[in-house]
């Protein structure tokens, strides 16, 4: 029990990379990279963004972890941490679209984006839901099962 904490943090990660390495190829049309970009350019675009999404999925864990963690976890409040990591990652990319759309112009959604307030898209957003909720979900039961075998 004593390693749990690392075989959850490392499935989470894993999980993470994976998800976000196929979400990010999978809404390429959604961005007008994928009418006017190379396959070259599109390739790259999806394999930095994955790096960046790694970054922050890690970043947010680190910082739910000192605020809300505890030296029991993922036995205690595993929730609690689980729950200020994706607040933390949906917060900082719900910034970083707005900051990269609407400030630098880094990238330019296509008209096939849905748009929340603020013109941010949907699919970025419902990408900091979905992943890191599946992401925590898979972790903690896979790492249980193995535990208990």
């Amino acid at each position: 029990m004593h390693t749990m904490w690392l075989d959850v943090l490392r499935r989470y990660l894993a999980f993470v990379l994976v998800g976000n390495l196929l979400w990010e190829f999978a809404q390429l049309p959604l961005y007008t990279i994928w009418h006017h970009g190379t396959p070259g350019e599109m390739a790259f675009a999806a394999l930095h963004c994955t790096a960046g999404d790694a970054l922050i999925a890690s970043a947010s864990l680190l910082i739910a972890l000192m605020m809300f963690g505890q030296s029991n976890w993922p036995s205690m409040r595993y929730l609690a941490v689980a729950a200020a990591a994706m607040a933390f990652g949906l917060a900082y990319t719900i910034f970083s679209e707005w900051w990269n759309t609407s400030v630098r112009n880094s990238w330019t959604y296509a008209e096939a984006m849905p748009r929340l307030p603020l013109g941010i898209g949907l699919s970025p957003v419902a990408q900091w839901i979905v992943i890191p909720c599946l992401a925590f979900w898979w972790a903690r039961s896979s790492a249980s099962m193995r535990s208990s075998v």
